[in-house]
């Protein structure tokens, strides 16, 4: 018998306690083994359990690999184009999940044996294709050239349901952060973030601060992290879409669930965020019972129409886009930034009032969440 035929693999997998404690989905009864094969060399079978209820189409999970042969000195995202099985990518349903990971001769792995394999799983809300109201104007309104419109379609994607949290960004520095890239020392203040770092180059998150997202996070930062994920940032035309829905919020090819108010001005509606004394967001002071930031989904009867969480106020959230205009194009060197802040106020936490933040920025108020593509959409 050969020795890839029995070649063990070291699993080392993130099981939160409970449903996004710390903003992970938690997986149990995790295995990898390396397997022979008749033609086609040896190949890695990954299988798990992703037994949340709540999965569906509408709401699912976004899995991705990754592993390292080294030792854990480095590690590297496992492609999805090596990836076969019902277990990577976007899982929709609950349930036993078997990845099968081919190709593996080709990334010159040491021994089989050695390898280390993570998997993660981050919740989803999924945006129908389809036409919307988009209301923000190109380079944040004052483009006088009038030559670009707003964003009237888009294919379909997935955006993380809750904002990156620390416990996340954490996970993430302890790969690839040991010589301090992507954290700053601000990151320590536990009222308003809250990342130890040791002396050893690792970190962990201050108590209590594992499901509050993370801030202090430059543009290049939060890139960085969603790199690492294999997701991007959304456009401004993905993020305003995903708060206020589209035209059919089961999009244009069904057309069975229309948008009550494809035009309002918050995800939840057009209530303002403490319209008669009821809080709906996180934003500037502690009436709504945050002083500063709010651990992720604090608000969940007042999502978006896709089920998305905290898209109104708690952190601002950084775009793709640059900030232009016909006569700013390539000098500015702006992001754009949308959604309001803990600090904002309530007004500021709208669907089209966004600002411009130099991308190397790192303050208190921002933070990030992901978007996943289809390749074929791409």
């Amino acid at each position: 018998m050969s020795r890839l035929s029995v070649a063990l693999l070291t699993v080392i997998v993130t099981t939160p306690p409970c449903l996004c404690a710390d903003g992970w989905l938690p997986l149990a009864n995790v295995k990898v083994r390396a397997e022979p094969t008749e033609l086609a060399g040896p190949r890695i079978v990954v299988e798990y359990d992703l037994d949340e209820p709540s999965l569906s189409p509408e709401l699912p999970a976004y899995v991705f690999l990754r592993f390292s042969k080294d030792g854990g000195d480095t590690w590297q995202l496992v492609p999805a184009s090596t990836l076969h099985g019902n277990g990577f990518d976007i899982v929709e349903r609950p349930g036993h999940k078997k990845i099968v990971w081919w190709g593996t001769t080709e990334s010159d792995f040491p021994d089989l044996g050695l390898v280390e394999v993570r998997v993660r799983a981050i919740p989803m809300a999924r945006v129908a294709a389809g036409r919307f109201v988009m209301k923000s104007l190109p380079g944040a309104g004052r483009d006088e050239s009038k030559k670009h419109e707003p964003r009237r379609d888009l294919p379909l994607y997935h955006i993380a349901k809750y904002e990156t949290t620390i416990a996340m960004y954490v996970d993430y520095l302890n790969e690839v952060g040991g010589e301090g890239a992507g954290y700053n020392r601000r990151m320590a203040h536990t009222g308003r973030c809250g990342i130890i770092r040791r002396e050893d180059s690792t970190y962990d998150v201050a108590p209590g601060r594992d499901n509050y997202p993370v801030t202090y996070v430059s543009w290049y930062d939060a890139v960085g992290f969603l790199r690492w994920c294999g997701l991007r940032l959304p456009t401004e035309a993905e993020w305003e879409k995903a708060f206020r829905g589209g035209l059919y919020l089961d999009g244009d090819e069904n057309q069975e669930k229309p948008n009550p108010s494809p035009e309002r001005r918050y995800p939840w509606g057009d209530e303002t965020p403490d319209a008669n004394g009821l809080y709906r967001c996180n934003y500037d002071g502690a009436d709504d019972g945050f002083a500063h930031t709010a651990p992720v989904g604090s608000f969940p009867k007042f999502n978006s129409p896709y089920g998305v969480c905290d898209m109104a106020g708690n952190v601002a959230e950084w775009t793709l886009n640059w900030y232009t205009t016909s006569y700013h194009v390539g000098l500015d060197g702006f992001r754009l930034v949308r959604g309001g802040s803990w600090m904002a106020v309530p007004e500021g936490c709208d669907a089209i009032t966004g600002a411009t933040q130099f991308p190397l920025k790192e303050n208190s108020i921002m933070g990030f969440r992901g978007v996943r593509v289809s390749p074929q959409a791409q």
